[in-house]
């Protein structure tokens, strides 16, 4: 089984965890009484997972069917992966921040899953899966696209809901806009500073077992005795510098 097959297997069956993983959370927020299927839709590690999902699933038929990644597949894989592992850390700091406070913040399996685990294999995938190509620098606008829809939706679905999805999107619990804005902005450089690092990273050969053994055939080739080559001109392998 070659390196794209076996990532194939493994997008397959983290494609699979997500799914169960998004009904358990969907499950876990029904026993909520203030529960709203429009606020578990609105949260962006929902929005997050289901893009990453759909990654998955591409990248399942990609690896399958071709030797390299077609280069908006790549410009995607950022994209989910940038995503997957902003809503991690941002999650992150919200439990520290609960905990700080002295506010039970319950995680469950389907959020630990959700939020460190499954973005978590998105990074190891990137790092090792075979197939990628270069990725342009024009991307990183597109980056902040699906994000900036988002956060104008929840501000303006916030006030006619009385809810918001995360602490410093909720004006009554910041001091102001400036501080609502200043968070807003944060999020949005963590997102540029990730995706940028993958751009970065994306010029870079992936590691493979294969090119391993490639380049150690290659040394073995260079430094085989010079005799040997000259031995092998003549019949019997003697060589001509020598007398029988």
């Amino acid at each position: 089984m070659g390196p794209r097959i076996s990532f194939a297997v493994l997008r397959l069956v983290v494609l699979g965890v997500g799914i169960v993983a998004l009904i358990g959370d969907f499950d876990y927020v029904l026993g909520f009484s203030s529960f709203a299927t429009g606020n578990w839709f609105s949260y962006f590690t929902t929005e997050s997972a289901f893009v990453l999902d759909v990654t998955l699933a591409l990248g399942v038929l990609f690896a399958w069917r071709r030797m390299d990644d077609p280069a908006w597949f790549v410009a995607l894989r950022i994209v989910a992966t940038t995503y997957a592992i902003t809503s991690g850390a941002v999650f992150a700091v919200i439990v520290a921040q609960a905990a700080r406070t002295n506010y039970t913040l319950e995680v469950p399996w389907s959020s630990q899953l959700l939020h460190f685990w499954i973005p978590a294999y998105a990074l190891v995938d990137w790092l090792l899966a075979p197939g990628r190509t270069a990725a342009p620098w024009r991307l990183l606008p597109w980056v902040l696209a699906m994000p900036a829809g988002w956060a104008a939706f929840t501000l303006i679905r916030g006030p006619l809901v009385g809810w918001y999805p995360y602490f410093f999107m909720d004006p009554a619990q910041v001091s102001g806009p400036l501080e609502q804005a200043f968070y807003l902005a944060l999020v949005g450089v963590i997102l540029l500073a990730i995706s940028a690092v993958f751009v970065l990273s994306s010029a870079r050969p992936v590691p493979t077992l294969s090119g391993v053994r490639i380049r150690a055939a290659r040394i073995r080739r260079v430094s085989a005795p010079g005799r040997s080559r000259r031995a092998a001109r003549l019949p019997g392998g003697v060589s001509p510098d020598r007398t029988p």
